[in-house]
């Protein structure tokens, strides 16, 4: 098969990777924040905060993610706008990627929420009773004591939600944001070839799951080296 396409537009690939692992990284690291502060008030023994937090939960895990970034880019251009930015070849406009972004990001705070829950559950209730017998708060116990052990449960399954937002972020081509998959597209449109370009975009995309599974990996061998969990 002729690829020689490539060297003409291997530019849009490599900007579109580089916008997506952007997109990617900046959505885990707010829907992890969105995640813990959800579980928490999940857990909470106060009934408001524990009901805003199942609601969210389930509003955002029982809508499609498609609509959820329709509807937050359309809000969002009613009240901002905000000036483009090129990155590569590419021109990224952030009144369309900073709603974009959010969208992402509050639904995965909705999936992280679950899985933090159940990683702070899998710790054995003695570890809280033990941190009361050594005076800590409630706070102290969440950071020295409860959140490190409860991070080697959840780390395999928050690796997996962040590989499953780097695929995700191909939703984010609807509102012509130029990562992988709108790169792909621009492509296609250009030189008329119409499957390549998508096989190419298709292993970038997997080159970059497949590294970051790796990476994870390796990672949560290391929290595990020496650790023996108490039971």
């Amino acid at each position: 098969m002729d690829y020689s396409f490539l060297k003409e537009y291997y530019s849009y690939f490599l900007s579109g990777s580089v916008i997506t692992m952007m997109i990617s990284v900046v959505t885990i690291v707010f829907g992890t924040v969105f995640g813990v502060i959800l579980a928490l008030m999940k857990r909470s023994s106060i009934a408001p905060l524990k009901w805003v937090a199942s609601t969210y939960i389930a509003v955002f895990r029982g809508t499609p993610m498609l609509v959820q970034i329709l509807i937050a880019n359309g809000l969002f251009h009613q009240v901002v706008t905000l000036p483009p930015v090129t990155i590569g070849v590419l021109q990224i406009d952030f009144s369309r990627l900073f709603p974009g972004i959010l969208a992402l990001s509050l639904n995965s705070g909705a999936y992280v929420a679950e899985i933090v829950r159940g990683g702070i559950n899998a710790v054995n209730s003695g570890q809280f009773e033990a941190a009361r017998s050594l005076g800590m708060n409630g706070t102290q116990t969440m950071r020295y004591i409860i959140f490190p052990q409860a991070l080697r449960n959840i780390l395999p399954s928050l690796g997996n939600e962040f590989i499953v937002l780097i695929k995700d972020s191909s939703l984010l081509s609807t509102l012509g944001i130029y990562e992988l998959m709108n790169s792909a597209q621009i492509v296609i449109t250009s030189s008329f070839i119409p499957l390549k370009p998508l096989y190419v975009a298709a292993v970038l995309y997997f080159f970059m799951t497949f590294v970051t599974s790796q990476l994870l990996k390796l990672w949560e061998n290391k929290l595990g080296k020496g650790y023996i969990q108490v039971r």
